[in-house]
């Protein structure tokens, strides 16, 4: 797995594949959406969402795959992609980020440097969480409503961070796309669902692109009856 960090620093820690974990773990306290009583006013923390449509959602992580070739199947395909985002990954590739933004990609915050975030102190995960909402309005003219926290782990802590810092929604994902185009579950049967939020991680070698990962993903998503459909449309 890439994660945008040849060591592999990035993808170390609890959690599930999509933000960090090993593929098949699921991700800390995902939950479908999270109501708890005693986080009233925080933002819920949804790896499903509950929809009428028949729609999934596919979000990106880190950024730090350079296909060149995935701007074009977005644009061909119309697909409403959400790209969550880490400055220290991404942030030589930002002119990338924004052909993808270009053809209809949103920009989502994943932190600035990608730390585990669960058990850190208020003032160090409002740095990374606000930082990276800076960084992407400063950037792109953007402050994203969605954040992904990386590997997956957080506590109330990280709720009322990103509370503080524009977050209406964490997200996290039930189902994550390997490197060789198949899917994982974090939890329930092992099928995709509408209002299933998939993650697509970044790897340092796969032996199919990111392009060709997310066409065979488009696949088996028609061949279920499905759509992709635009996440912030529902959070």
């Amino acid at each position: 797995m890439r994660g945008g960090d040849p060591a592999g620093r990035l993808r170390r820690g609890r959690g599930g594949a999509g933000a960090g974990g090993r593929p098949g773990q699921s991700p800390a306290h995902a939950s479908r959406l999270d109501r708890n009583p005693d986080r009233a006013g925080l933002p819920p923390v949804v790896d499903h969402v509950p929809t009428r449509g028949r729609v999934v959602f596919l979000t990106y992580d880190d950024g730090a795959e350079r296909d060149p070739r995935f701007a074009g199947l977005i644009r061909e395909r119309r697909l409403p992609v959400s790209l969550f985002l880490t400055d220290r990954v991404a942030g030589p590739g930002y002119g990338q980020i924004a052909r993808l933004r270009a053809v209809g990609a949103s920009l989502q915050n994943h932190t600035l440097d990608h730390p585990a975030l669960r058990g850190l102190p208020y003032a160090g995960q409002r740095a990374e969480i606000c930082g990276q909402q800076h960084k992407l309005h400063s950037r792109f003219g953007v402050r994203p409503h969605l954040f992904r926290p990386p590997y997956g782990t957080y506590d109330t802590t990280t709720l009322h961070a990103a509370a503080d810092c524009g977050i209406r929604a964490v997200v996290l994902w039930r189902a994550s796309l390997g490197s060789d185009g198949g899917l994982t579950y974090s939890r329930g049967a092992p099928d995709l669902r509408p209002g299933d939020i998939v993650s697509v991680p970044s790897y340092e070698s796969a032996p199919l692109t990111l392009t060709q990962r997310t066409a065979r993903l488009l696949r088996e998503i028609e061949e279920r009856g499905l759509r992709v459909g635009r996440l912030e449309d529902h959070l």
